[in-house]
């Protein structure tokens, strides 16, 4: 028997959590299920928008943080991508440009998905899609 997967909560390493915190809550929309205890201050924070989850954890100990970020700790971040469905990614466009975001305008893959990508504060891609079809101009 196969196991039963209900869900995929992904870890992902941040720098600086009130940032992060601002993006992923305050301008995409998610929701704080759990944190570490200390608010926008927390180490680690459970975050959830219509079913997906999102788990961000500091990528240092407290008193250990650097000024800034270092290249080898975010290197390979534009890498890696998390693709969310989404019904109308125009109107997502319209919504991050609202939010003073300056993303590309969506655009139709080959494959006929029509993505929208954006970075977050620490260099991941965001990418909101939908199926679309194929014969469509877009």
């Amino acid at each position: 028997m196969a196991i039963e997967v209900q869900g995929l909560t992904p870890l992902i390493q941040v720098f600086n959590m009130p940032r992060s915190l601002a993006f992923y809550r305050d301008v995409l929309g998610f929701a704080v299920i759990s944190d570490s205890g200390n608010g926008d201050d927390s180490s680690w924070v459970w975050l959830r928008s219509d079913g997906c989850d999102l788990m961000l954890n500091d990528q240092y100990e407290a008193g250990n943080v650097p000024d800034a970020p270092t290249a080898e700790r975010s290197e390979w971040h534009s890498d890696t991508c998390f693709y969310f469905g989404c019904a109308d990614v125009d109107a997502a466009y319209e919504y991050l440009r609202s939010k003073g975001l300056e993303p590309d305008p969506p655009k139709v893959a080959p494959y006929g998905m029509k993505q929208l990508y954006v970075c977050d504060p620490d260099n991941y891609n965001i990418c909101f899609q939908s199926s679309v079809d194929r014969h469509a101009n877009g």
